[in-house]
Order: C-alpha cells, then structure tokens, then sequence
C-alpha cells in the first residue's frame, strides 16, 4: 500500500528542542526536597487559596474575557494603567504573544548564552532564528547585544535577574541597552524573578514608561507561589498591547486562575514575608557555599548557582544530594556544566543542603 503525505511541520519547529522542567522525583526516596524549580517553599497566601476555593463553585461558568479586575488590581498595587497590563496563561504565554506578533520568518531574535531556555522555543516557533550572544562572567553584556543587532532583529529576550546566574544588570545598564536599540526592536524584560531583588523590583515598568518598544513580564509563579495555576502578565505602551491583544485566546486564563492571583497581588503582607525570608537564606547559603570553596556569584532571584572546579564534580555533588532526598538542578544545558542551581527552600532545607554539600567537599578533600 502506498504511503499517504502526511502534514509537514512549519520550518523550524523540528529544530526546536524540547523544554525539560526541573525533576521532582527520586527512585527510593518518598519524601524529597524540591529545589529544582525555583518554587516557593511558603506556598500561595491563605487569600489567595480562599479566592480559589469560592471561585471553584464557579467552574460551570465561563470566566470574563477581559481580566479587567486583575488588571485594575495589579495596577493600584504598581502605580499602573491598567489598559497597558495584558494578561497570560503565566509568562511564557506573555512571551509567546511578543514572538508571535514581532517576529517572523527571515527576522532575528537576540538572546544571551545563559538565558531561559525558553526563549530559542519561542523564535523558531515563530519561524525566526535565535542569535546567541556572550555573556561576561554569567552577567548579560550590553555591548555584546548591541554589537549583534543587525537590520532583521526583531526582539531582544532578556532575563533580568537572570536564570539560572541569578546576576542582575543595574538600571544604568539597562538603561543604556534600551536606548541603543532601534525603534523597531522590541526589548523585552523577563523580569519573572525581580520580586526577589528588594527595592529594584519597579524599576522594570519605568523602563516601559519611558520606552515605548519595552515590554515587562511578571508571573505569579514565583515569589506568589501559584506556579501550579500558570499566571502572568506584561506591561508595555498601549499600542503594544493592543497589538498582542489581537492573538491572545479570549479565554486564556479561567475563573480560578483569575480570583486566586487577584487575591495574591493584593496581599502584600504575605509578598513581604517571602520575600525577606528568601533573601536571608539566600545570603545564608551563598556565605555556605563561599566557605566551603564554592564559587557563588550574588544573586538577585530566589536561587543561588554553586559553581564547581568542572563538571565531573558538579554531576558528583549533584548525585550525593539526590541519595540524601534533596533534588537540585543541573544546568549543563544552560552552558554551565559545572554548576548546580539551588533553589531557596526554607530553612530546614538550605541548612539540609548546606550540611549535604560541606560532608560532600570534606569527602573529595579526603580522597
């Protein structure tokens, strides 16, 4: 029988690899600490449980196609227009929309060597081609994106704390990246971990006000503790917005999702505690990490990245917390096969994986 065609893939999306979360199993272990995926180990506010609670007994209704009241909602608490917020299935579906709308066959999207692996996904879904450029010591070089702008880039992807470096650029920087880059040049901000930089964490929407080519994205994964409900958004100039309104699904987030991050954004004692706990265990274990003669630049997110003589040592200390329960991430796809990124648990966990890594380095001294 004659081999029927079957459907062909658009060009590119065969070069797309597939995007692989952080692990959160162990074979014999039943009790593991997660630390792989940069989860809130606080979990989403009482409030924000509650609201999705009340909002179940609405599952049976369609929810609104607008998300005016989160949108009005995160614009009391930031200072905001509203009608610049656009909302997604978390940021990643904000992200989306940007290639989907600004990018397209023959054009450029700029990224950075250590950044989300999710940027390249986007590009060639789009049909455009990632251009990856150099980081300098795990931090974002502006002069390196600059350089590589060429009369087909589209879109700047920048992650900023970065993931998984956990470096940041100062708004001077920042700044100067956006000034430099044409009109035509969408920057956009991944700012899914700027929560956790302490009193830097707006300065991303002034970047948006004074710029209109800037989009900020935020998710409600993070520091909100709702990663399991998929919430984000983004904040840029009005046309921009409308813009990405036009390929967003009229239904892309659903009752539920809709009231619990409401209720999250509006609780701001429950956004202090998270954040100042995941700052004081994150300066904890990198001073850990820095005296067992670990490597460990400052980091600005709610993770810290060990960096290890090679990778060899890396996989190794990798493999000795794993057998203690404790699940971390390895990040050779990143192109640091010598690191692992650690997520910041509470603190029964940074001291558990702080003990681990010290027996683990005393060991190797040993031997």
């Amino acid at each position: 029988m004659t081999e029927r065609p079957r459907p062909l893939p658009q060009p590119g999306i065969m070069d797309i690899a597939l995007y692989v979360g952080g692990a959160a199993q162990i074979a014999g272990h039943d009790n593991v600490v997660k630390l792989s995926s940069n989860e809130n180990p606080y979990g989403p506010s009482e409030k924000a449980r509650e609201a999705a609670a009340r909002a179940a007994h609405q599952m049976h209704r369609y929810p609104n196609t607008d998300h005016a009241s989160l949108r009005a909602a995160i614009a009391e608490v930031h200072g905001l227009d509203p009608d610049r917020i656009i909302c997604g299935v978390g940021s990643d579906e904000v992200l989306q929309f940007a290639a989907q709308c600004f990018a397209g066959p023959g054009d450029e999207v700029i990224m950075t060597e250590h950044g989300f692996s999710m940027y390249p996904i986007l590009t060639r879904a789009a049909g455009a081609v990632p251009v990856v450029v150099p980081e300098t010591e795990r931090r974002v070089n502006v002069d390196a994106i600059l350089a590589a702008v060429t009369p087909r880039t589209r879109i700047v992807f920048l992650t900023n704390p970065g993931n998984p470096t956990g470096t940041m650029l100062t708004e001077a920087e920042i700044r100067r990246l956006a000034q430099g880059l044409p009109g035509n040049v969408l920057l956009v901000h991944d700012g899914a971990y700027t929560e956790f930089a302490e009193e830097n964490y707006r300065r991303d929407f002034a970047l948006a006000d004074d710029f209109p080519n800037v989009l900020a994205t935020r998710t409600f994964s993070k520091i909100y503790g709702l990663g399991g409900l998929r919430i984000g958004w983004g904040y840029a100039d009005r046309a921009l917005i409308d813009v990405m309104n036009r390929v967003r699904q009229p239904f892309n987030l659903s009752g539920v999702q809709l009231a619990a991050s409401e209720a999250a954004m509006k609780d701001r004692a429950h956004f202090t505690r998270c954040q100042t706990e995941n700052t004081k265990w994150r300066d904890w274990l990198r001073r850990a990490l820095l005296d067992l003669g670990i490597d460990c630049d400052e980091s600005h997110a709610n993770f810290v990245l060990a960096r290890f003589a090679d990778a060899e040592t890396a996989n190794a200390c990798d493999a000795a917390l794993q057998a203690e329960g404790l699940i971390v991430r390895k990040v050779a796809g990143y192109g640091l096969p010598n690191c692992l990124r650690i997520t910041i648990g509470d603190e029964p966990s940074c001291r558990r994986v702080a003990h681990v890594i010290g027996r683990f380095m005393a060991g190797r001294d040993q031997a």
